[in-house]
């Protein structure tokens, strides 16, 4: 009998411990919540109440400078017999706004091609303010023959670029991977060939 009712009393503490324990767990979620709140660190808290849609508008991007117009030109150069091209070729962007342009690119010859572009930038000092969300040039592609491609480029210009600057012209040259690449126009090795042919 004495067995029977320390079981009996072990198993009513248990349930006892059981039920606040469970109890605890529900109220953690409030407390939690009120808690944060109280100090200042409730991010997730404060998104939900600011969700977009529930009566309020989105919060306008405070990065982009609405009081400055960049244009972006867009260039495209190939070592190679393939079409490589922008779809348009400039745009006007606001500093801290987030834009997309599209590359086409077709491999025109009887051939599987792998090749990769590689970016540059004028003005140079623009490089460094150029940001690249998503890019084709981030990769190496292999395309079938007559295979076309649209790629694009995600990029924001950084509000802290020079103010003098206007203008950004962004080129790509498209070059195939393993092979022997042609020299530039007018560059050095172009010229040492042609003096060694004269």
């Amino acid at each position: 009998m004495n067995l029977r009712r320390e079981n009996a009393q072990m198993v009513g503490k248990l349930a006892i411990v059981v039920a606040v324990m469970f109890g605890f767990g529900y109220a953690l979620v409030p407390i939690y919540k009120h808690l944060c709140e109280a100090l200042g660190i409730n991010i997730l808290a404060i998104g939900e109440r600011e969700v977009p849609g529930r009566g309020r508008a989105a919060p306008a991007n405070t990065q982009v400078d609405a009081s400055r117009t960049i244009t972006v030109e867009f260039d495209a150069n190939v070592r190679g017999p393939w079409s490589f091209k922008p779809a348009q070729r400039s745009l006007q962007v606001h500093p801290g706004e987030m834009t997309t342009v599209m590359y086409e690119f077709q491999n025109v010859q009887n051939r599987v091609m792998s090749a990769q572009a590689i970016p540059s930038y004028a003005p140079r000092q623009a490089a460094a303010h150029f940001n690249k969300l998503e890019c084709f040039c981030f990769n190496e592609y292999t395309l079938a023959p007559g295979e076309k491609k649209s790629w694009p480029v995600v990029f924001v210009i950084d509000p802290k670029l020079s103010r003098d600057v206007n203008t950004i012209t962004l080129s790509y040259t498209f070059f195939e991977v393993g092979s022997k690449t042609p020299p530039a126009p007018g560059s050095t090795a172009a010229r040492k060939g042609t003096e060694a042919g004269a």
